[in-house]
Formats: structure tokens, sequence, C-alpha cells
């Protein structure tokens, strides 16, 4: 057996869905069901959208150059992660509490609206400053 082989069985073995199957295994943390960290990645990728839509909200609202790059990436992470959102929480069959990543999919579906409102709102103040400049 190669060490590549063995070091490959070592990094898969607490891979687990469960926290049975994580029990059986001896691994003492439980990262979540595939559903549940879908949901919290959505949820990051939503909230990175609003924090960069509200830098280029201000940056706009402050210099009035026109520079639109921070909104477009706004925009799009807030649309990715809110859309990702509501698909998790359209395919889950179960309420809170139930591994489905209801709560992380409500948050994404929520950050990504907010997200994406600040990404439009400072797209739009930046392509006024581009025209009044």
């Amino acid at each position: 057996m190669s060490v590549l082989s063995v070091l490959a069985a070592q990094a898969a073995s607490p891979v687990c869905t469960t926290a049975a199957e994580c029990a059986g295994q001896g691994v003492d943390t439980f990262i979540g069901t595939p559903e549940r960290v879908w949901a919290s990645v959505a949820a990051l990728v939503a909230l990175g959208g609003v924090v960069i839509g509200w830098l280029a909200l201000r940056s706009a609202r402050r210099t009035g150059d026109g520079r639109r790059r921070g909104a477009i990436v706004a925009l799009a992470a807030g649309l990715v992660g809110g859309l990702n959102g509501a698909a998790n929480l359209a395919v889950a069959d179960g309420g809170l509490g139930t591994g489905n990543g209801v709560f992380g999919g409500a948050s994404a579906l929520l950050l990504g609206l907010a997200g994406a409102t600040l990404g439009g709102l400072a797209l739009a103040r930046s392509r006024r400053a581009g025209l009044s400049g």
C-alpha cells in the first residue's frame, strides 16, 4: 500500500453525514449533513455580498468616480447566495433541527436579497456619478 493511499484513507475516514455515523467512526466532531453545509456556504457567500455591497455603496457615495467592480461583485454574490438559499429551502423536507439546512437557507435568502439590493444601489450610484462626471 502506498503512502498516498494511506493518507487518502485517513483523510476520507472522518467524513460522515450523520451524528450516529460519526460516533461509529470514533469522530468527535460532526460537521453536518450535506444540506447544512450547502446552506452554510450559501449564507457565507450572501454575507460576503452584503459586506462588499456596503463597501461599494460607501465608496460610491464618498468618491463618486464611477468604479463599478465592487457593485457588480456584490450583486452577483447576493444573487448566487440568495438563489442557493431558495433552492435549499425548496428541497428541504423538514423543519428546523432536521439537518436540512432550513435556517441556513433562509439566512442565505435574506442576506442574498440584501447583498443584491446593496450591489444594485451602488451600481446605480456609480452609473450616475459616471454620467455626471
